[in-house]
């Protein structure tokens, strides 16, 4: 490996350590990926998990589910449920390239743009997020905003548009939380995603 290919990746790397902390949203118990986990396991629904994960993670994912509904049946939930919980969060931050630690506890503290974030999207307007974004900013987030709410009213069971609306809620996020750059969820360039 020459140098400038030894550079090319150490800047990667360092570049991957300075984004994690905007990824904080969707590993924690209180996110969005660990409570559609845990509606799926309660509805019998695992597409509430698989619309967080990539295609080519569904398998994966969908295997450790059907083991905490297995566990569940024969009482041993605790277990099997958790390790459901950390392969969907584990496999969900990979599609996105980003490193896993494990599920973060109820309670993590979130910045106040991801609260408002959240906010924003369950009352349907953006005025929770004003004063915490920047003014050049805020055209191309009430942009990313309208679409992610847009996109909301999917159908469960249609993973096509619900993997859709994941892929615009975290562009929306991502936005947010102030990164700009795209990468891939789901198998395809959707832009920007959590």
């Amino acid at each position: 490996m020459n140098i400038i290919n030894r550079l090319a990746s150490a800047a990667r790397s360092l570049g991957a350590l300075l984004v994690q902390p905007a990824f904080a949203h969707c590993d924690t118990e209180d996110g969005p990926a660990v409570q559609d986990g845990h509606r799926a396991l309660e509805t019998g629904n695992v597409n509430y998990a698989l619309k967080w994960v990539f295609l080519e993670g569904e398998r994966e994912v969908r295997a450790a589910y059907d083991a905490a509904q297995a566990s569940r049946a024969g009482g041993q939930a605790a277990t099997a449920d958790r390790h459901f919980l950390e392969t969907l969060v584990r496999v969900h931050r990979q599609g996105e390239g980003a490193g896993y630690e494990g599920i973060k506890p109820t309670g993590t503290e979130l910045p106040p743009e991801v609260a408002a974030a959240d906010a924003a999207l369950e009352t349907g307007t953006i005025d929770p997020l004003r004063g915490l974004i920047a003014e050049d900013r805020w055209d191309e987030l009430e942009k990313r905003f309208n679409i992610a709410l847009g996109k909301k009213d999917f159908d469960i069971d249609d993973l096509t548009a619900a993997r859709d609306y994941v892929a615009a809620y975290v562009s929306y996020f991502k936005y947010a939380e102030g990164e700009d750059e795209h990468h891939h969820h789901g198998g395809h360039d959707h832009g920007h995603h959590h």
